[in-house]
């Protein structure tokens, strides 16, 4: 025989255990006991410690590529600005207006290959990986 212990709970949650009863064809007692057992399993908490640490090693490797793919832009983007300052001629004053032209024709060019790379996601960090057919050590996966 089992011990009796009386409980007091919401009118509406005792509703919704009384249904749940009838639809499962069982008792109020078996669903309580089942639901209490499953609450009080000191394995429970272990498995979601385990699911959370899962979790966060797979935010740290997607924080591992993102910093990766920061670097490689800011890197990137240094070496074209080095180039360009130490390579690059000052334009005549005759000139300017043409450069000016042209040179908005070729960053307009810039953009619309830069938005075409997106919506393909063909991004230039995954040209840069098929480029040196490697991946950082960060990035790899564990």
């Amino acid at each position: 025989m089992k011990p009796r212990v009386n409980l007091r709970i919401d009118a509406a949650l005792l509703a919704l255990l009384e249904s749940a009863a009838r639809e499962a064809k069982t008792t109020k007692t078996d669903i309580l006991e089942q639901a209490l057992r499953r609450y009080l399993d000191p394995g429970r908490n272990r498995l979601l410690e385990e699911r959370l640490m899962e979790r966060m090693g797979m935010i740290e490797l997607r924080m591992d590529r993102l910093f990766w793919a920061v670097d490689l832009g800011v890197e990137t983007t240094g070496h074209f600005v080095l180039y360009w300052l130490t390579r690059t001629d000052p334009i005549p004053e005759g000139e300017r207006e043409t450069a000016h032209a042209l040179g908005q024709r070729r960053f307009d060019y810039f953009i619309n290959q830069i938005a075409k790379k997106l919506r393909r996601r063909r991004s230039l960090v995954a040209e840069s990986l098929r480029w040196e057919q490697s991946e950082p050590e960060e990035a790899k996966p564990r």
